[in-house]
């Protein structure tokens, strides 16, 4: 899952969410320079990634971009489960997600001791308002092309042709979000009350 959905699912806790959002900026025993709270929400992290990547829904979502990006069309369906829980009014209505990203940005923005690759994208996160304007299709549309300039085999050809196929494909998108995404949610819980107790 992409930025969105990992601040969500950490449940208004404040050292889970920067665990949460921090994951995959901290390699190896990296982890453990970490408190043990942060260090749960690591754990959550990857634990949703891993039932994301390995979920039947995704895999079909996935055949939507896999002609135009290949192997990489997971790290797009991230960003395309983040628009449709942007617009979830089941999970938070327009203002309700409007003021859960400022308060996202100012818990993160506590923290100092964060890695500083992490650090630099939050300026740019929090400037841009990445979480809210998720809900919008141009800001799907720039995250598409920020993901492609990042990848190695990826170019403006690749980030146009996977948007195109986020249009073309939307009800389909949707119709897998809003399979996924309860099941997600019930998980990240579950994992989330597990950690709690250790």
């Amino acid at each position: 899952m992409n930025y969105l959905a990992h601040a969500h699912l950490s449940f208004n806790e404040p050292d889970i969410l920067l665990g949460n959002m921090i994951s995959d900026f901290v390699k190896g025993k990296q982890k453990f320079t970490y408190s043990e709270e942060i260090q749960k929400g690591i754990v959550l992290h990857r634990a949703i990634d891993q039932f994301t990547d390995e979920h039947a829904v995704t895999a079909e979502a996935k055949k939507v971009f896999k002609p135009a990006i290949g192997l990489y069309a997971g790290a797009f369906i991230d960003v395309v489960y983040d628009h449709f829980l942007a617009l979830d009014t089941t999970e938070r209505t327009e203002g309700e997600w409007k003021q859960f990203s400022s308060d996202t940005y100012a818990v993160l923005q506590q923290y100092t001791y964060v890695p500083e690759r992490f650090a630099r994208m939050l300026t740019y996160m929090s400037s841009q308002d990445w979480l809210f304007n998720y809900r919008y299709r141009w800001g799907i549309q720039n995250t598409f092309k920020g993901l492609s300039y990042r990848a190695t085999y990826l170019n403006d050809e690749s980030a146009t042709a996977a948007y195109t196929a986020f249009e073309h494909n939307y009800e389909h998108l949707q119709a897998c979000y809003q399979q996924f995404f309860p099941l997600l949610k019930a998980f990240a819980w579950e994992q989330y009350l597990y950690l709690c107790k250790k």
